[in-house]
């Protein structure tokens, strides 16, 4: 299977900014593990959109795919209780 390409939004540094240290590095070796399999077991399309999420311990890993340009965009990553909000 192709390697796909990593792309963050802006706005998730700022997420991961409010994330404590010991569950960042969790988090990044998750989305890191995007590259091989974009829809890997427990992954879950969110309804009426084109993009995923993936949990991490209390966090989620909002994100979208293209399969034409091998591409896994990071949109959002936050805790259970407020990923959801907008």
């Amino acid at each position: 299977m192709a390697r796909y390409e990593l792309v963050f939004k802006r706005s998730v540094n700022k997420d991961l900014r409010a994330v404590p240290n010991k569950d960042v590095q969790r988090i990044l070796n998750r989305i890191e593990s995007l590259q091989n399999d974009p829809r890997p077991d427990g992954c879950e399309k969110l309804s009426g959109q084109e993009r995923y999420r993936i949990r991490q311990g209390n966090y989620r890993i909002i994100y979208g795919i293209e399969d034409d340009r091998l591409v896994v965009t990071v949109i959002k990553v936050g805790h259970q209780r407020a990923i959801y909000r907008e």
